[in-house]
């Protein structure tokens, strides 16, 4: 009889369903592979992040609040107003306003001729103070002259100039509205909806389809029957008044030129920036 050979015998036969141990290359192919494969992957991802980064660098996209270099006005007050190209200029910087010193209320009524012909003496020396940081306005819109001469002129084109200050262009609407004021006040010309809307596509930049379902609904007429409400409370008097910061400027309608108002204003600015710079004294300490 032979001999039966065991497993570990040379020579012996496959034992039926013990597999055959894999030499120490074979066990480590299949990782082998798993890293060439990352190493594609990753290195795809690599040269696809480059890509888009060095599309980012070429796309200017400005954080909020960021703006172009500051533009001083130069030359005689009547012409002063903002470079032309300040707007081309690129925005890089990141401003940190400080806090402006003197602020001028200015009550006006859209009606008004007094308030016109105020508005154009008085604003080109407002518009120097106003891009030189010396001061900042506020201005207040009231319709005594509709209750003086009847009709809502004074109303119709409050609502219309909040209605524009919706969309950030309330200055260079009103400076329409003056252009068209009538005459005599007691033309109520400025109580017409489709004139206000006439005005509006003037003025340029104003969205017509957000500017006349304001006016025509009077979104802004609660506001302006409060701010009329509270220029009355005030006594302030006749329309143009002026406050700078808390006081009221009692020469409006008598000897008060533009030179003179600049020259309170920045009295003013002096003794705020006096009053801020002067410490405040030490508390006392009890014990």
């Amino acid at each position: 009889m032979t001999e039966s050979k065991g497993p570990g015998k040379s020579g012996g036969g496959a034992v039926p369903g013990l597999k055959k141990r894999k030499g120490p290359v074979q066990r480590l192919r299949p990782y082998a592979v798993t890293l060439a494969a990352m190493a594609v992957v990753f290195g795809g991802s690599a040269l696809i992040g480059a890509h888009v980064r060095a599309h980012k660098d070429d796309k200017v996209s400005e954080p909020n609040g960021v703006a172009a270099p500051a533009v001083v006005p130069t030359g005689p007050v009547s012409t002063a107003t903002p470079s032309p190209t300040a707007g081309n200029q690129p925005r890089l910087s990141v401003p940190v306003n400080p806090s402006v010193p003197v602020t001028i209320t200015i009550y006006e009524d859209l009606r008004s001729p007094e308030s016109k012909a105020f508005e154009q003496e008085y604003s080109p020396m407002l518009t120097q103070l106003l891009l030189t940081g010396q001061a900042r306005l506020h201005y207040r819109l009231v319709t005594a002259s509709d209750a003086q001469y009847g009709g809502s002129g004074s109303k119709v084109a409050a609502n219309a100039a909040a209605c524009a200050q919706d969309q950030a262009r309330f200055t260079a609407f009103v400076k329409q509205v003056w252009n068209h004021q009538p005459d005599d006040p007691k033309t109520d010309k400025l109580n017409s909806v489709k004139l206000m809307e006439k005005l509006a596509k003037k003025t340029g930049k104003i969205q017509m389809g957000k500017f006349e379902p304001c006016v025509e609904q009077g979104d802004h007429d609660g506001w302006v029957k409060e701010s009329q409400a509270d220029f009355a409370a005030q006594h302030l008097g006749d329309v143009p008044a002026v406050q700078i910061n808390d006081t009221v400027v009692k020469t409006v309608h008598t000897t008060l030129t533009p030179q003179k108002l600049r020259s309170m204003v920045l009295k003013e600015a002096k003794h705020v920036i006096a009053v801020q710079a002067t410490p405040a004294p030490t508390p006392t300490l009890l014990g």
